[in-house]
């Protein structure tokens, strides 16, 4: 199993199916945003620091998040292969991150892009829901991924929640971002032929059939 990365907007299911390939082909997955949302919660100057700026829909400093990415990457438990997600967000980072692979003697492996459409995005992220117990996710807006109770968690009755980021004006401003620092990053992996493109439109289960045959078809 090569390693895997994910690239898409806020809300177009990587961690979904990151996590599907992880149960799977048993890889680590590594997402920025949870381990930034993690030390987010620290009563910390960096903790705070981190909580205002995804809360406000900013981007953490480049330096904080190499620093995480590599020691996340030198551990055992990435030899095998893992799965990143969330990085690298521009062309800067996409260069930095080929340097922290070449430094940890890693592959850059596989590239997935997730192509979802702006509106379906907005309805994703606006009735998103998460439980604060086993962090089950949940949606509002979509009545297959609804809670059958309001506000509580179907597994363990949990308390559901809305992610302090996830309205409209923080979207706006992190797809904007992600439109205008995208292209670069895109264009640096297609002249490596690493990049698959997928409708990320698409049902759960459909979108992690065509990442699965890719993979498989590698022999991986």
């Amino acid at each position: 199993m090569k390693n895997i990365m994910f690239i898409a907007p806020p809300a177009a299911g990587k961690g979904t199916q990151a996590e599907i390939i992880v149960n799977k082909y048993k890889i680590p997955h590594i997402s920025t945003g949870d381990i930034l949302r993690k030390i987010s919660k620290e009563d910390t100057e960096i903790g705070n620091y981190i909580y205002e700026t995804m809360a406000s829909g900013g981007l953490v400093k480049d330096e904080i998040t190499y620093k995480l990415i590599e020691e996340r990457l030198s551990q055992d438990d990435c030899k095998n292969g893992f799965i990143i997600d969330g990085f690298p967000r521009n062309y800067e980072q996409a260069i930095k991150y080929d340097e922290i692979l070449e430094k940890l003697k890693l592959d850059l492996g596989y590239v997935f892009v997730l192509d979802v459409s702006e509106k379906v995005l907005e309805k994703r992220i606006t009735g998103r829901r998460i439980c604060e117990d086993c962090n089950a996710v949940y949606n509002i807006n979509e009545d297959d991924k609804k809670p059958r109770i309001d506000a509580i968690c179907d597994i363990c009755g949990g308390k559901l929640y809305q992610r302090k980021d996830d309205n409209i004006d923080s979207f706006q401003t992190r797809y904007q971002t992600y439109l205008e620092k995208i292209s670069k990053i895109i264009d640096h992996y297609e002249n490596r032929n690493v990049i698959y493109h997928i409708d990320g439109n698409q049902k759960i289960l459909d979108i992690s059939r065509q990442i699965d045959e890719i993979l498989n078809k590698d022999g991986k």
